[in-house]
């Protein structure tokens, strides 16, 4: 008995091992997408289980830099209302689920944008934070993460800004004095260095967080 049940957990090893193995088997590729930003106002980034980070360009191109594999891979669009979309796509069965995720160095993705020159910028993720530096946009920002931070530095939206994060903090700077902004904040299980509600201002700020920190500077 002790030899069949020995049998039957290294039979049970084998198989969740290679169905870990198809989930690890796919092959990436280091990609470099590349636009006029003069042709763009919006950028919108859809993701799971990525690393978002987003800084400045230096010639007024938008570059993005990523990897692709075989069954998980970014379509790339413009939309005839000069909207840029980065979307993750999944080419899986349900068996590729199963196993450890590709390495973090894969799971990151990189995106130039030129400063002051579109309009919105508007990404999301799970599992992974946000970064967002020394940016402008005339009119908004949203940034969101399930399962990771949302991280600000020195941001600067014309409109409205929003930051809602899940499992993690939120924090940075935004460019503007406290009177410059109308500001909502819900937090859950969390401390937060914004009021629950301000009113005034020309641009909204409005942040949500649960299970995690808000700590959040205004800058000049």
């Amino acid at each position: 008995m002790k030899k069949t049940a020995a049998f039957l957990l290294t039979l049970i090893g084998a198989f969740v091992f290679a169905l870990a193995g198809c989930a690890n088997g796919d092959t990436f590729t280091k990609k470099t997408y590349t636009a006029d930003g003069a042709g763009i106002e919006k950028v919108t980034i859809q993701a799971e289980d990525r690393e978002i980070e987003v800084y400045p360009s230096d010639d007024g191109q938008i570059r993005i830099e990523y990897f692709d594999g075989e069954k998980e891979y970014l379509e790339i669009a413009v939309t005839e209302e000069k909207e840029l979309t980065v979307t993750l796509t999944y080419n899986k069965e349900w068996t590729d689920f199963i196993g450890t995720k590709p390495s973090a160095g894969y799971r990151k993705i990189r995106i130039g944008l030129p400063d002051s020159l579109l309009s919105s910028l508007s990404a999301s993720t799970t599992n992974e934070s946000i970064t967002v530096r020394s940016l402008s946009f005339s009119e908004s920002i949203s940034l969101a993460s399930n399962g990771g931070s949302v991280i600000c530095e020195r941001v600067n939206a014309g409109k409205s800004l929003s930051l809602t994060a899940k499992d993690g903090d939120i924090s940075g700077s935004v460019v503007g004095g406290w009177d410059d902004y109308s500001i909502s904040c819900t937090i859950k299980k969390g401390e937060s260095n914004l009021p629950e509600s301000k009113e005034g201002g020309e641009k909204s700020l409005t942040v949500d967080c649960n299970n995690g920190d808000v700590n959040i500077e205004f800058v000049k």
